[in-house]
C-alpha cells in the first residue's frame, strides 16, 4: 500500500479539491451507535450551509462518497 492510499493522504487531497469549489469537509468527532466512527459532510464556505452528507442523518457521507461528489463537480455534472 502506498502512502497516497492512506486516509490522511486522501483527506488532504479531497480538502484541496473541495477548497477549489468553495467547500469545506467537516468530520464528525463523536462516535455514534448508528454510524460508528465519524462520518463526513461538505459545507459551503459562503453560506455555511451543508450541501452534501446530511441526509438522512448528519455526517453520513464516507470519504468515497465525498470523492465521488467532488469528481462530479469537477466534471461539471452538479
Amino acid at each position: 500500500m502506498s502512502r497516497r492510499d492512506f486516509d490522511a493522504s486522501i483527506m488532504r487531497r479531497l480538502r484541496r479539491v473541495a477548497g477549489r469549489h468553495g467547500l469545506t469537509i467537516l468530520t464528525a468527532e463523536k462516535l455514534t451507535a448508528k454510524m460508528g466512527k465519524g462520518g463526513h459532510a461538505l459545507r459551503n464556505d459562503e453560506s455555511f450551509a451543508v450541501v452534501y452528507g446530511h441526509d438522512p442523518l448528519p455526517f453520513t457521507a464516507t470519504l468515497a462518497d465525498i470523492e465521488a461528489y467532488l469528481d462530479k463537480l469537477d466534471a461539471g455534472e452538479e
